[in-house]
């Protein structure tokens, strides 16, 4: 019925039956449909309108609109939209003065339609009108031409809402749609020195409850216009009017009335982002600016706990960002000025940032609902991001303010302090160390000092003292000496479930900083992590193992080995058991629990890093360890544990889940150790055949891609890695030929495979074995994939496979004799067959034909775009002619390419012109 109904709005029939259906004794659901019907032939079939009927259409869309006024309001609004998009069709030629008709014809007296509805016609008419021009259809050179006729009108407009607005017996309900009328003008960039009076009006309407929503939305409107900053005069006018508001929002706080604080909070923020500039450099009221920031300032500190008691604060915290860039961008003496001015500002600032950060009694805090405590905790990012901004203001004095004060607080033994206010204070700390380099504050090694004295008693204030010391990992690196003071307490903290994430990444972050000063700690770390380990199933032991993994490169590769033994060997003989049990749901999860465990262990478990040079490029530190001759650790185990690897594969060859887990540890380890993977790749290649003959999985050919990318060159290990190359591409050659429609994803790391071998190893497709035709054939069929990353994974399959063509020849034939069939499944792709987003691809492939095989690509796409209707019916010859020169004349500018692509895509889908293509 929906698509029955669209068909017949957008019919010619449509013009006959709307009137029809707007007739007094239809239901106010089928005026509705008539009303809609008009406005769709109006704004999108105007051309079908003869001229000489403009008139009479538009009178009969004003009697309509005068009948409708006491009737149905969502009649009569979409027969003002209606009305307005004829207005906007005929202005400025056809109907010069639209709007100044529009006010005549309703204040006239109108046939017995009370003069209130008429005026709230009127104003409903006069308050569609811009928006239908924000969303119109219109062609980008009538838009500059209705935008300057619009702008004209204005002064028809304006005088009307005025002396609505100021007549003392204008309705609640008159006013308060003069007002969203404003709004909606003044988004057509009305000068904001023609509106002033207007924006004054609404300042007085703030005090009406009933009008402080709109009056609000309108003045915000006005003042963020971005053209509102050429009338300087206006906006010095508009500050002591922001400032008069402060008594109402404190009345407003003191009743707990969110709403009127959140509203005058917007004022005052629209007018200090917007405007920081031209209001900072007007420096004889640099007063009153500043008194505008301080109010602002009362706005960030409102009482009350965020987002439970106040909504307000968060309002302000981009506007600290805008002034501080907009001070810092001055040139130095000017600066050097305002900072006199406004470091205290912003000091003050830190103090309530701080104390809005602060938890809320532990209490109050669990009466929360989770929902809130979400929103606290991303407002506490938020203030945090801002901390991390002021200091490039504030700089080292911001980090000694900061220390002095959690000083105070921990050695006063008079005054008991609330952990809500230590919390806070280290936050404050944490918010900066996290993303600045600390490591020259002078501050630090006292803060270090003191974290052992903070009384923890607290789930929050552990979390934030964990938070605080990972921060400071990077500083504990080059002073190792603190070392002992701080890893005590993240050891104890690892024992605690609430603490795990908190502790876990903390130690996670000090064993990979300072994995050369932790030997004397180690044993003690691998002792508490393998207790927590085994007690625990989440992913913070993964993160566990993860640290380990740092920790075991530092050490003597006889100490590594003699750990990973006590580390590992619980978990092997557990994986030894497991896999002789018949498989069912529980072992299964048990199992790839511990290979998620080696996995992760081998992804940082790397002791090549230990003769780089350090980070900064100087010699490495005096501890490295001598690298020693034999097999890397991580092969060492792998090599044990080879055997019971594949006892597990064989039982579980069916659970992709199970396969992914296998393969995860072997491309963590290659991944890792890159070439001294080496002694593994025979054994490995032939397992990862065998796997994949069975049960074909996507997990196994990204495996074989890591393995082509770093050994393929390798003339060692050519032959196992040339014959898994090709038992992989035999075995899914045959999937294409039953039918690949289900294994989208093997489809997808397939053609990753085929495109990485085409990078690393051409030679890969000189072999006799390979049937290089077959795979061609393939990419073809991927093309025509629903699924969008298999699609771009052909594309780029493609993209390396044409320039390849010159070197190697089988390439070369196969494209000579099937290239056609690749440009026919690109086309169709461009012409609708699939997604918008993939046309940058498609695109790239046409580059490429274009590049490697010129001459061959005109005859081909001649031939291909033959067909009348092919690749979409809504396209002409000449269009499809004109995009094929074009695509032809491009051999260097792939942007170019891609525009060019863009363009036909949308002619294909008739979405050309469009406001859908517009966004494009």
């Amino acid at each position: 019925a929906q698509k029955w109904l669209m068909q017949a709005q957008v019919s010619p029939q449509a013009w006959q039956f709307c009137w029809a259906l707007l007739s007094p004794d239809k239901v106010p659901e089928i005026q509705y449909f008539g009303a809609s019907a008009l406005h769709t032939k109006i704004s999108r079939y105007w051309s079908d309108i003869p001229t000489d009927q403009y008139e009479s259409l538009k009178s009969q869309l004003f009697s309509q609109i005068a009948c409708f006024s006491s009737g149905s309001k969502m009649v009569l609004t979409r027969l003002c939209v209606a009305l307005a998009s004829l207005a906007l069709n005929t202005m400025p030629e056809a109907w010069p003065g639209a709007v100044a008709e529009m006010v005549r014809v309703f204040q006239e007296e109108g046939g017995g339609v009370d003069g209130r509805a008429r005026c709230l016609a009127l104003l409903e008419l006069l308050t569609v009108l811009p928006e239908e021009f924000q969303t119109s259809r219109l062609p980008q050179y009538r838009k500059g031409q209705v935008r300057g006729a619009l702008g004209r009108e204005w002064g028809s407009v304006c005088p009307l809402l005025q002396q609505l607005l100021r007549r003392t017996d204008s309705p609640g309900a008159v006013k308060a749609r003069v007002l969203r009328c404003l709004s909606s003008w003044v988004l057509l960039d009305v000068p904001l020195s023609e509106s002033e009076g207007l924006v004054h009006d609404c300042f007085s309407a703030l005090p009406d409850p009933e009008l402080f929503d709109t009056a609000v939305e309108a003045i915000v409107n006005a003042i963020s216009q971005p053209d509102s900053q050429r009338y300087v005069n206006t906006l010095l006018k508009l500050v002591p009017q922001v400032l008069a508001l402060q008594e109402q929002l404190q009345e407003a706080v003191q009743n707990g009335d969110m709403e009127t604080c959140h509203g005058i909070c917007r004022i005052a923020v629209t007018l200090g982002e917007n405007h920081s500039r031209t209001l900072l450099e007007q420096v004889d009221h640099w007063q009153s600016f500043l008194a505008l920031v301080n109010m602002i300032m009362f706005c960030t500190g409102i009482p009350g706990h965020y987002p439970v008691n106040e909504t307000t604060s968060s309002l302000t915290l981009t506007f600290w960002y805008t002034l501080q860039d907009e001070i810092m961008s001055f040139e130095s003496d000017k600066q050097s000025v305002y900072l006199q001015v406004y470091r205290p500002v912003y000091f003050q600032l830190v103090d309530v940032l701080l104390h809005k950060a602060q938890f809320p009694s532990d209490q109050e805090y669990a009466s929360w609902s989770s929902d809130e405590k979400e929103q606290f905790r991303i407002y506490r990012v938020d203030i945090s991001d801002t901390l991390m901004y002021v200091y490039e203001m504030l700089g080292s004095e911001l980090l000694s303010n900061l220390y002095d004060k959690l000083g105070r607080l921990l050695t006063n033994a008079d005054q008991p302090t609330s952990w809500q206010h230590t919390e806070a204070l280290l936050y404050g700390f944490q918010s900066i160390a996290e993303t600045i380099d600390v490591n020259y504050s002078d501050v630090i090694p006292g803060l270090i000092g003191l974290i052992p004295r903070i009384n923890i008693n607290n789930v929050q204030l552990a979390d934030t003292v964990m938070f605080t010391i990972g921060a400071l990992a990077e500083w504990l690196a080059d002073h190792p000496v603190m070392l002992s003071s701080v890893l005590p307490l993240v050891l104890q903290a690892l024992g605690n479930p609430d603490l795990s994430v908190s502790s876990v990444s903390t130690l996670k972050k000090i064993c990979r900083e300072c994995k050369y000063d932790l030997p004397p700690f180690a044993t003690n770390i691998v002792a508490v992590s393998q207790v927590l380990i085994r007690s625990n199933a989440t992913s913070q032991c993964m993160w566990l193992m993860q640290a380990l993994g740092f920790l075991l490169s530092a050490l003597p590769v006889e100490d590594i080995l003699r750990n990973l033994h006590s580390l590992i060997t619980p978990y092997i003989q557990q994986l030894e058991k497991l896999a002789d049990e018949t498989p069912n749901p529980s072992n299964k999860l048990a199992i790839i629990h511990i290979l998620g465990l080696l996995s992760n262990l081998f992804t940082t478990l790397d002791i090549s890093k230990q003769d780089d040079e350090s980070a900064d490029g100087s010699a490495p530190p005096v501890k490295t360890v001598p690298p020693t001759p034999g097999p890397n650790p991580v092969v060492v185990v792998l090599q044990q544990v080879f055997a019971l690897i594949q006892t597990v594969l064989s039982k579980w060859l069916n659970d992709s889940q199970v396969v992914e887990a296998v393969c995860a540890i072997f491309e963590k380890s290659v991944k890792t150790l890159l070439h001294d993977f080496a002694p593994m790749v025979s054994q490995l290649s032939e397992m990862l055949g065998q796997m994949y003959s069975t049960i074909p999985q996507a997990s196994a050919l990204d495996l074989t891609r890591q393995m082509v990318h770093i050994f393929a060159s390798e003339t060692d290990h050519f032959p196992p890695i040339k014959a898994l190359f090709e038992l992989v591409t035999s075995v899914t050659l045959s999937i294409f030929q039953q039918g690949p429609r289900d294994h989208p994803d093997i489809v997808d790391s397939f053609m990753q495979l085929q495109a990485q071998a085409l990078k690393r190893k051409p030679d890969l497709f000189l072999s006799e074995s390979l049937d290089v035709k077959a795979v061609f054939h393939c990419g073809v069929l991927s093309l025509k994939f629903p699924e969008a990353p298999t699609v771009k994974s052909t594309c780029l399959f493609f993209t390396e496979l044409l320039p390849r063509c010159s070197d190697v020849p089988p390439l070369a034939r196969v494209v000579q004799e099937d290239g056609k069939l690749l440009v026919q499944a690109v086309l169709e792709g461009i012409g609708g067959g699939a997604s918008r987003s993939l046309m940058d691809q498609f695109a790239e492939v046409l580059f490429c034909l274009n590049k490697h095989c010129f001459s061959l690509l005109a005859v081909w796409l001649k031939e291909a775009l033959q067909p009348p209707g092919f690749p979409s019916t809504r396209v002409t010859a000449e269009q499809k002619d004109n995009f094929s020169q074009q695509i032809l004349r491009e051999r260097v500018n792939k942007r170019r390419v891609k525009d060019i692509v863009k363009e036909f895509t949308l002619l294909c889908r008739g979405l050309h012109g469009t406001e859908y293509a517009a966004e494009y």
